[in-house]
Parts: structure tokens; sequence; C-alpha cells
């Protein structure tokens, strides 16, 4: 729902606990991990579409989101909402505002709960069943392993940020231009 919450480290702990005790069923674990990753980021979309546009007119240009740049948000999650949803879950701090972002800049809710729940369901039980399966060799693996998505993530991020600062302005003139033609969504 927006708030930045370990989830990582409770599928860890709960998949563990599972390996350890038997007292719980990883399968459960897993359906229960993606059901709130689910559902969680359907409040997010929610709060982004019924509050997230008024808040960012009102204090985004503080933060330097001018009205142009929002078109621009609009834009990219019209045209590239499903690839931002579905990676977005798996980048940290981006997956705590993806859904949120997705409802504000109005993405179609149906494309957003398709790549929500795809995304959700490979994050999530990508977790529950590889900490499971992993066992005792995940302290090992999760170190390393962690550092390099680490690295991969920031990384991509740097890059998809140099793109948008290269292309801001060409994205910018066709964002404006399908905003004044009616074809993205109204704000």
């Amino acid at each position: 729902m927006g708030l930045p919450v370990p989830a990582e480290t409770c599928i860890i702990t709960a998949s563990l606990y599972c390996l350890k005790t038997h007292h719980l069923a990883i399968g459960w674990v897993a359906v229960a991990a993606i059901a709130g990753a689910i559902i969680g980021d359907n409040f997010g979309y929610l709060i982004g579409r019924k509050v997230g546009l008024p808040l960012l007119k009102k204090y985004g240009p503080r933060v330097g989101l001018t009205s142009d740049r929002m078109i621009l948000g609009q834009y990219l999650f019209h045209h590239h909402g499903s690839a931002i949803v579905f990676c977005g879950r798996f980048v940290s701090v981006v997956r705590v505002f993806v859904a949120v972002l997705a409802g504000a800049c109005r993405m179609r809710w149906p494309r957003f709960m398709l790549f929500n729940a795809l995304g959700g369901t490979c994050w999530a039980g990508g977790y529950a069943l590889g900490t499971y399966a992993l066992g005792r060799k995940i302290s090992e693996v999760s170190g390393p392993v962690g550092i390099v998505i680490g690295i991969t993530a920031l990384a991509g991020m740097f890059a998809i940020g140099r793109f948008l600062k290269k292309n801001e302005a060409h994205l910018t003139q066709l964002a404006l231009q399908e905003h004044q033609s009616g074809a993205l969504p109204a704000s």
C-alpha cells in the first residue's frame, strides 16, 4: 500500500521457518505472500488514483515535477506501464511507489492488475519457493546474489535515468502531442 516494509525479510523468514519446523506449509506461505503483494499494490493504485494526482499537482513543482513531466509520466505509463509495473516489483525502493504512480498517472486498472499479479507472483512466489528450495544455503547465496542484483538494479536505474534525461525533451514533446490529441487519459 505504498508503505516501505521489509517484505523480502518477512517472506524469507517465513520460508525458513517452514523448512526448519514444518509447522507451516510452504505453499500457503507463498500464496499468502503473493496475495499480500497483489492486494497491497491494488490499494496503492487506488490511493494514487484518488489522491495521487491532486497531491502531485499541488506539491510536484516543489520537487521538479512540472506539468510537462506529469504528462510525460502519464505517457510512459500509458505506453510502457506494463513493463514498469512488472519490473518495478523487483527493485526495492521503486516497488513502494510504482502502484501509487500507476494510479496517479491513470494507467488502466485491468492492465495494471494483470502485470501487478504477474510481477507479484514471480516476485513473492520466487522469494518463498526459492528460499525454501535453497534452505540452509540461502545465507551463502543471498549475500553475493543480493549484491549482484543490487548492482544490476542500480545500473538499470542509472541507465533508465540517463535515457530519460537524454530523451526527456523528445519524450515530453510526444507526450504533449498525445495529451493535446486526447490519446492520454484525462487528468
